[in-house]
C-alpha cells in the first residue's frame, strides 16, 4: 500500500486507497434514488441499474479497486478563493464556470496517469487484469472512495475528506489482484447543514439525496432541451456547473491545490464576461473548449446556459446591452435557444421592447 501511494503521489494523485468489491449494502439506497426518478433524464443510470454497485459485473474477474483522489484547485488559487469564487455570483455580468471545468478534461488527465498507476503495478507484481476509470462508466466512484479510507460522504453526497475537503476528481482501477482493503473513514459533518441551505434549487431534498432534477450542475450540464422555467432565475449567472454546496462547506477551508499544469484556468474562464462569451460563434466555441470539459455539452446547450444567464443579469442590473445582444441572435438561434432568449428579454417587465435597431 505504502508503495502504491508512493507512485500515485509521482502522478500527481494525493491519496490511494484499497475497496472490495461487495457494495451490496449501497443496492437499497442506489434503487431507491432511481426510483424517485431523481436520476432525471440520465437514463443510462436506470438502463445500467446494480451494475453499478457490482464492480465484478462491469469488469468480470475484479476482486480489489484501486480508488484514487487528485486535487484540483488551480496552481494559483488564491488563500482567499471561497470569499472570491462567492463574490462573483454577485457580480454584474460575469459569467461563472465551476472551477474544475475551467482546466483541461479530468477524464483525460485521470485516465491517463490512473493506467500509468496500473502499469507500474504490473511491472511489479506480475502480469495484472485492469480497468481504469474516471466518471466515465457505472461506477459508485464516492462510495468506492470511501470504503477505500479516502473520506466521507458529505451531505451534498460529494467525498468529503479532512485532508482536502471535496474540491477532487475521484477516478479507480479495477483489478484482478487481491489486495488489503483499507479501513472505512469516519464521517465528521456533525449536525452542519451548510451545503443543504445554501442550494439555490433547493436540489438536496435530505441530507445524502440530491434530487438531480434541481441540481443547476445537472441542468447546465447533463440536461437536454428546455429548463424548467421556476429553476431559471436561481440559475443566476453559472453557465457551466455550481459550487455553491462545496464553497459553504467549512471542511474545504483545507482544499488542496493541485501540483499540476493541467487544471491550470484556460481562456480566463474564471474571469469571464457574458456578452463576450455570448459573442463567440460556434467556431470559436470548439475552438476554445478543445480538450475542455465544457465541450461536451455542445454549442447549443452553452448558448442555452448563456440566454438564461443574460436574462437574469438583464432582470436585475437593467443593463440594455444584455438585452440588445440578446435579441441581434434571437432569429438565428434554434427553437430552444429562442425559447430562453424570449424569456430572457421578458425579464424587465418596466423596460421598453427591445429589438434589432432599439
Amino acid at each position: 500500500m505504502e508503495q502504491l501511494q508512493a507512485w500515485g503521489e509521482e502522478l500527481g494523485f494525493s491519496q490511494i486507497g484499497i475497496a472490495g468489491i461487495d457494495l451490496s449494502s449501497a443496492e437499497p439506497g442506489l434503487l431507491s434514488w432511481l426510483d424517485a426518478g431523481f436520476h432525471g433524464g440520465m437514463r443510462y443510470m436506470a438502463r445500467h441499474g446494480l451494475k453499478r454497485a457490482r464492480p465484478a459485473e462491469l469488469l468480470p474477474g475484479t476482486v480489489s479497486v484501486i480508488s484514487a483522489r487528485m486535487d484540483y484547485l488551480p496552481r494559483d488559487a488564491p488563500a482567499d478563493w471561497v470569499a472570491h469564487e462567492t463574490a462573483a455570483l454577485h457580480e454584474p455580468g460575469r459569467a461563472v464556470v465551476s472551477v474544475y471545468a475551467r482546466g483541461r478534461d479530468y477524464h483525460k488527465v485521470l485516465r491517463s496517469r490512473l493506467q500509468r498507476l496500473a502499469e507500474r503495478l504490473a511491472a511489479e507484481v506480475g502480469p495484472l487484469g485492469h480497468r481504469v476509470f474516471t466518471d466515465s462508466a457505472p461506477v459508485l466512484e464516492v462510495e468506492l472512495a470511501t470504503r477505500a479510507g479516502l473520506g466521507w460522504r458529505g451531505k451534498h453526497t460529494l467525498m468529503l475528506s479532512r485532508e482536502g475537503g471535496s474540491m477532487v476528481f475521484l477516478g479507480e482501477v479495477f483489478v484482478d489482484l487481491a489486495l488489503p482493503a483499507a479501513e472505512p473513514t469516519s464521517a465528521h459533518c456533525g449536525s452542519c447543514t451548510a451545503c443543504i441551505d445554501i442550494c439555490p434549487t433547493a436540489a438536496i431534498v435530505a441530507p445524502y439525496r440530491l434530487d438531480a432534477r434541481r441540481c443547476i450542475s445537472y441542468l447546465t450540464i447533463e440536461h437536454e432541451g428546455a429548463i424548467d422555467e421556476p429553476l431559471r432565475a436561481a440559475i443566476g449567472n453559472r453557465i457551466y456547473g455550481c459550487d455553491d454546496c462545496q464553497l459553504a462547506c467549512p471542511w474545504n477551508r483545507w482544499a488542496r491545490r493541485s501540483p499540476l499544469p493541467d487544471f491550470d484556468e484556460r481562456e480566463g474562464l474564471g474571469q469571464a464576461r457574458l456578452r463576450a462569451l455570448w459573442a463567440w460563434d460556434e467556431a470559436q466555441f470548439g475552438r476554445r473548449t478543445e480538450g475542455s470539459a465544457i465541450r461536451r455539452i455542445g454549442w447549443q446547450r452553452w448558448r442555452r446556459n448563456l440566454a438564461v444567464a443574460l436574462g437574469n443579469a438583464w432582470r436585475e442590473h437593467g443593463d440594455v446591452a444584455d438585452a440588445q445582444a440578446l435579441a441581434e441572435a434571437r432569429d438565428a438561434a434554434d427553437a430552444v435557444v429562442r425559447e430562453h432568449i424570449d424569456w430572457a428579454l421578458a425579464q424587465r417587465l418596466d423596460a421598453a421592447p427591445v429589438g434589432l435597431g432599439a
